[in-house]
């Protein structure tokens, strides 16, 4: 049998996962007695999974997670968390996106926030969507800077393009005067047609106080909160834990 030619013109078609799977196919001692329909099932899902491997890299790449390697399935649910199980559930299924619903974390420093919100970011990522992350700050800084630069509108509207905008560190400074404005722009972009995470050290009735302005943070808070899954992580700081463990 030819294979090399084979395997180049699978190849050359851009079928790589197919391509690898019928090298490996003879190296298998069972692959002889099946069917001829059964081996190129089997070829095809071999090209199925690799085009949906190379996909999710991509997804990933893009999302720029703070912890890549977050994942739902590694959320720790000890008792003194008061993590809800039945929540996490939901949010696994992805319906929240499909319904443009928010989700919003809040916990003191150290209670695994930013690792929550990647994990379900990832998971989004798993299922077809595509995710940002960013820290509050720097997103703000960005769109200050591009108020300067004449990308204002662009900008605005790429970030409005992300199924699920993850804003980390929400309300570590009371926000100031172009910040509020720039920031009800951003989430009214989003309202009812994305969904977005946040996390904050604060508690959610204390938003209003880092947004500054009544008016503004109450046309925020509506918009970012009537529909959102809420989140509060407690027990004491993980990080000072695992700086325990290891000294």
């Amino acid at each position: 049998m030819l294979t090399q030619p084979t395997v180049e013109k699978l190849r050359g078609l851009g079928l790589d996962g197919m391509a690898g799977a019928w090298l490996d196919q003879p190296k298998q001692p069972e692959i002889a007695s099946l069917a001829f329909d059964e081996r190129f099932g089997l070829l095809v899902d071999a090209e199925w999974d690799h085009r949906q491997t190379k996909r999710l890299d991509r997804r990933l790449k893009e999302a720029k997670l703070k912890f890549s390697h977050a994942c739902l399935e590694d959320l720790d649910y000890t008792p003194r968390r008061q993590l809800d199980k039945a929540t996490v559930r939901q949010l696994a299924t992805g319906r929240w996106i499909q319904e443009h619903h928010n989700l919003a974390i809040a916990g003191q420093t150290g209670t695994g926030k930013t690792f929550l919100a990647c994990a379900v970011a990832q998971q989004a990522c798993r299922q077809g969507y595509r995710v940002l992350y960013r820290r509050a700050p720097r997103l703000l800084h960005e769109v200050l800077l591009a108020r300067a630069d004449g990308t204002y509108v662009p900008l605005l509207a790429k970030l409005a393009r992300f199924d699920v905008l993850v804003i980390d560190d929400f309300g570590l400074a009371v926000l100031g005067e172009q910040e509020r404005t720039d920031f009800l722009e951003l989430v009214e972009d989003r309202t009812e047609s994305r969904s977005t995470i946040l996390t904050s050290q604060f508690p959610f009735d204390h938003w209003y106080e880092r947004i500054g302005d009544p008016t503004i943070a109450d046309a925020v808070c509506d918009r970012l909160l009537h529909n959102a899954y809420k989140i509060v992580l407690k027990g004491p700081s993980r990080r000072k834990e695992d700086a325990a463990k290891k000294s």
